[in-house]
C-alpha cells in the first residue's frame, strides 16, 4: 500500500509516538497509520486493483482450509506488535494467524507476532516500504513467511527463514512461475504469479 513518513506535531506536553499515531489514526479515517523502524507511517485507503490482488491471492488460501477457525484464521488489518522498538507495531494487508490469536493481545489492538503464520503486503506508490522496512521489522518479529506482490516491478517476492533484520531465503517469481508456499503456514497453497499480478493492476 502507499505510504509516506509523518512528522509527529509538537504539542506543549510531549506524548509517546504511539499517542501521536492514534490521534493521526483518528484524524484521518480510513488511513493505516503504523510505526515501523521507529517512523509513523500513515498510509492512504486502497483502490480497487489493491483489493482485487488481495481478493485472488486470499482464494486458494481460503480454499485451502487456512480460514476453518479451529486451527488457523485470514485476516485484513490486524495489528502485530514488533519487537525491534518500543511502540513499532504494523498492519499487514493480510495474514494467516493461530485460531487462538485473542489469546495474545498485547495493547493497542495489536498482536504478538509468535500467533502468525504468514504476512502478505500489496505494493502501492511507497513500494520502498513494503520492500525494504518491513521485511526488516517482519524478520526481526520472526514472522515465518513474507509475501509481497509488488505491482512495481511485476514480481511475487516469498521471504522465509526470518533472521535479524530480513530473511536469510528470499526468492523472487515472475509472471510464468508456480508458487509453492512453505506448508508451515498450515497447508499446501500454490500461487499463480500471473494471476496475481494481472489482478493487481488496473483495467483502464
Amino acid at each position: 500500500m502507499s505510504a509516506a513518513p509523518v512528522e509527529p506535531p509538537h504539542p506543549d506536553e510531549p506524548l509517546t509516538q504511539l499517542a501521536v499515531a492514534n490521534r493521526l489514526m483518528e484524524q484521518n479515517p480510513g488511513h493505516r497509520v503504523e510505526i515501523i523502524g521507529g517512523v509513523i507511517v500513515v498510509t492512504p485507503p486502497p483502490n480497487v486493483p489493491h483489493e482485487r490482488a488481495l481478493k485472488r491471492i486470499a482464494a486458494p488460501l481460503t480454499a485451502a482450509g487456512l480460514d476453518d477457525g479451529e486451527e488457523s484464521e485470514l485476516f485484513q488489518g490486524i495489528g502485530v506488535w514488533l519487537p525491534d522498538g518500543p511502540e513499532n507495531y504494523a498492519i499487514p494487508d493480510l495474514c494467516v494467524v493461530d485460531a487462538d490469536i485473542e489469546e495474545h493481545k498485547i495493547t493497542n489492538d495489536c498482536y504478538d507476532p509468535i500467533a502468525f503464520r504468514l504476512v502478505l503486503e500489496v505494493t502501492s506508490s511507497n513500494y520502498n516500504n513494503d520492500l525494504r522496512a518491513k521485511v526488516a521489522a517482519y524478520g526481526n518479529a520472526k514472522i515465518p513467511v513474507y509475501v509481497i506482490i509488488d505491482r512495481k516491478h511485476d514480481r511475487v517476492h516469498v521471504l522465509t527463514d526470518p533472521v535479524e533484520n530480513g530473511y536469510s531465503n528470499h526468492r523472487v517469481h515472475a509472471a510464468g512461475e508456480q508458487i509453492t508456499l512453505p506448508e508451515s503456514i498450515g497447508a499446501e497453497v500454490k500461487l499463480d504469479v500471473a494471476e496475481l499480478l494481472k489482478a493487481g493492476k488496473s483495467r483502464l
